[in-house]
């Protein structure tokens, strides 16, 4: 094997390994609250809006995504995709906002 090639082998084994695994980020929504209400996440991650509140809230961000009525106790899953800024409220509770940043 040629030293060329070896080099270039190890590029490649390099550049696979650096790849940065995609995280997942948790809001929890109580108290008539998102917590936490501002978050940045990378795009690729899955963000979980848990309810811990004992009646049902929403996540919503008109045009761009919407949990539906999220029930007490249960959960929702997002995958970031797109970058851009995402505020976003409960359509039950209007004054219960957050903002969403995919970077």
């Amino acid at each position: 094997m040629t030293l060329l090639r070896i080099v270039a082998m190890a590029a490649v084994v390099t550049t696979t390994s650096v790849a940065a695994a995609a995280a997942t980020h948790v809001v929890v929504m109580d108290g008539v609250g998102y917590a936490p209400a501002a978050l940045t996440v990378k795009r690729g991650d899955t963000v979980v809006w848990r309810n811990k509140d004992p009646f049902p809230h929403t996540v919503t961000a008109k045009g761009k995504f919407d949990s539906g009525s999220i029930a007490a106790g249960k959960e929702w899953k997002y995958v970031a995709n797109k970058p851009g800024v995402y505020p976003y409220l409960c359509t039950l509770h209007p004054n219960m906002t957050g903002t969403l940043t995919v970077e």
